[in-house]
């Protein structure tokens, strides 16, 4: 079996932090951010541990307000987010066509397979960004898939129903900008 389907299973078995169905107490910014490149600070100082990294990644969330999260059973801080709260770093290709799955890790670890339930959504960039594809990871939570795996991306897209240019995977259609 392949590396990322072993973590995708290994993931269902973990399951995520109930996040969700937490309503701890706002306790304000405490200095937590991510950069546009994947990297967390706290008070303006890398968070080098990547095992901290993923702990926090875990209850993170993005609230119906449009902001991010640390949450707790008993506490809620706030987290600034340049972009996406997670890079898609590594993609596996399974099928060709229609029955094609892609499978995504992210710089945290989730193991995601894109499909109906996590979509991919393109945001067409300034001309020196071009085409940037999101990927859903969890709640309100994407990763933007990074630069190298775009051009893979690129060179997968097929017709559609429609005849229209974009990528299939887990029986799912999506569709690249015109």
């Amino acid at each position: 079996m392949d590396k990322l389907e072993d973590l995708l299973k290994q993931a269902a078995v973990k399951g995520s932090a109930p996040v969700e169905r937490w309503d701890p107490p706002y306790c304000g910014d405490i200095g937590l951010s991510i950069t546009g490149d994947g990297q967390w600070h706290y008070q303006g100082s890398v968070i080098a541990r990547p095992g901290l990294v993923r702990l926090f990644a875990r209850v993170l969330r993005r609230d119906e307000d449009g902001r991010y999260y640390l949450v707790t059973p008993v506490e809620k801080v706030d987290v600034a987010i340049a972009d996406a709260p997670f890079l898609a770093v590594e993609m596996q290709v399974t099928g060709v066509a229609q029955a094609q799955a892609l499978l995504f890790r992210t710089n945290v670890d989730d193991v995601v397979k894109c499909g109906a339930d996590h979509p991919l959504r393109f945001v067409e960039g300034d001309p020196d960004h071009g085409l940037k594809p999101y990927l859903h990871v969890r709640g309100r939570l994407e990763a933007l898939v990074t630069r190298a795996l775009v051009y893979d991306l690129v060179e997968l897209a097929a017709p559609g129903p429609d005849g229209a240019l974009g990528l299939w995977s887990d029986g799912t259609f999506f569709p690249l900008p015109a």
